[in-house]
């Protein structure tokens, strides 16, 4: 039972910590008083699971007040403008990345800043008409989102097509060697000039941004236009996610007595108990606060209710696999035996299945159903690993590791992905380099990320930070980022500068 006196402590902590800026510890100070709500008429069982640490609520909060993620209909912003913030649409350049810089600022989200910013080489290419005037007008839009939009869940997109807006973009990218925002080239064959994916891949190896994902997969399961926000989540543009919770893995299965007794018992309840858990959420979000009723991006368009949906998030299946076959009596691993891999995918077909047949009235997007996401680990994750990933240290070679992934991918429509950085010599072979990304698509890999072992800014797991920064705050120094403490603890936890490098 936590007491007046320990939640007066935790303030005091707060208040006192020496590396938080103002705007942190104003936010950690809003969730503290948040969490001394209880959480909204949850079952029962909930309790006893997040106790053992197998259902973990993300931070959300225990009163969510905003939706997790929310992806603004952009487009339809230059079109009409904001009755609200009182803009006109954009008519030239300067005024098309002003427009935008305002209304992020008043886009919410678990972080409180906005984890899609669009596709924003699309949104500033018709404003173009001389590209040596444009660059320094975009580099500074990107350099102001970088010191204002102090997290780097915030996240934009590229692509398909080649765009002058774009090729700019890629260039101040590497200029400015910033963190934020987070960027995903949307690649499709059919769209992609081989040309524009090696710029981006010679970026990537850069500066560990953009990402690649295979948009004619996305397209394909999306029945609206859709982004990639936060890490590398796919969600509906005009919606996004009402919430993220996870399912812990590695922890369930200590539960279960036998490989029977785990897929008969403990994942049906631990499923079940979670889908319950976001659906009072959910609930508590449309019919107790005034979100959808009140905020401007709803009255004017640029959202709507019925685009928003549920993430059922995993974790940990690696140690889960591996835990069910020692308990089958057997050494097999996952990643290394075709036997582990199939219980991995079993596992993953259970859970699959249960969360499709439980449906809640306010997911009308996914047909009622909540979407499976493939998370990737909290900066204090200790000995779980994210999503379906191997764990570091224990990577496949790159072809083989390439293929293994690519079995599960095909689950998690709203968020997966691997990482694979290349030494400091791919940068002189960045077609090569694409023509792997290439070879990970064509073998069912949905999202592919890379970056050089010696570039600064680095992917920790769906997101970048700066080494130099997680260097400053390890000092005791303040930093603008946020999330640079996240890369911190996974630095220390995760071990995320121990992942294998690559080479062609």
């Amino acid at each position: 039972m936590i007491t007046l006196s320990d939640k007066q402590a935790e303030i005091l902590h707060i208040i006192k910590d020496t590396t938080l800026t103002h705007e942190q510890t104003m936010m950690a100070l809003a969730k503290a008083a948040e969490n001394t709500l209880d959480y909204p008429d949850v079952p029962a069982d909930f309790y006893d699971l997040q106790e053992k640490g197998v259902i973990c609520d993300m931070g959300e909060g225990h009163a969510p007040y905003a939706p997790r993620y929310i992806l603004p209909d952009y487009e339809k912003f230059f079109a009409q403008g904001s009755k609200f913030l009182r803009l006109d649409p954009p008519k030239d350049l300067y005024e098309a990345v002003s427009d935008l810089l305002i209304l992020y600022h008043h886009v919410p989200s678990v972080t409180h800043f906005p984890v899609y910013i669009g596709r924003i080489d699309k949104l500033l290419d018709p404003f173009i008409t001389d590209e040596a005037a444009a660059k320094p007008i975009i580099k500074n839009f990107l350099r102001q989102i970088d010191r204002t939009v102090t997290d780097s869940f915030c996240h934009g997109n590229i692509g398909p097509e080649d765009t002058r807006a774009g090729r700019i973009i890629l260039e101040c990218e590497r200029e400015l060697q910033d963190s934020t925002p987070n960027l995903t080239l949307l690649y499709n064959p059919e769209k992609t000039s081989d040309e524009f994916a090696v710029l981006c891949t010679e970026t990537a190896l850069d500066c560990a941004k953009p990402s690649f994902a295979y948009d004619p997969q996305f397209a394909s399961e999306f029945p609206t236009p859709y982004g990639i926000a936060s890490c590398y989540n796919g969600l509906p543009i005009g919606g996004g996610a009402y919430t993220l919770t996870r399912l812990m893995l590695n922890k369930l299965v200590e539960t279960a007595a036998s490989k029977q007794d785990f897929f008969e018992r403990a994942l049906p309840h631990a499923v079940e108990t979670m889908c319950r858990f976001m659906d009072q959420k959910i609930r508590f979000l449309v019919e107790e606060t005034p979100f959808f009723s009140c905020n401007f991006l709803v009255k004017e368009g640029l959202l709507q209710r019925d685009r928003f949906n549920g993430l059922f998030g995993m974790v940990g299946m690696n140690e889960c696999v591996n835990a069910l076959m020692k308990l089958e009596g057997r050494e097999d691993r996952f990643g290394y035996s075709a036997q582990a891999d199939d219980l991995g995918l079993a596992i993953l077909q259970a859970i699959d299945e249960q969360v499709k047949a439980h449906k809640n009235p306010y997911c009308e997007y996914w047909n009622g159903s909540f979407i499976l996401h493939a998370q990737v680990g909290l900066a204090d994750d200790q000995n779980v690993t994210p999503g379906t990933r191997i764990p570091i240290g224990e990577e496949l070679p790159l072809y083989e590791h390439m293929r293994q992934a690519g079995k599960f991918h095909k689950f998690f429509p709203s968020g997966t992905g691997d990482i694979f950085p290349f030494d400091m010599t791919s940068a002189g072979n960045p077609e090569a380099v694409l023509d792997v990304i290439k070879g990970g698509f064509k073998v069912g890999m949905r999202y592919i990320s890379t970056y050089s072992s010696d570039s600064d800014v680095i992917r920790i797991t769906g997101y970048l930070v700066k080494r130099s920064d997680i260097e400053a705050l390890e000092q005791g120094h303040q930093v603008v980022n946020d999330t640079v403490v996240l890369g911190m603890g996974a630095k220390k936890n995760c071990h995320v500068y121990e992942r294998k490098v690559r080479s062609l």
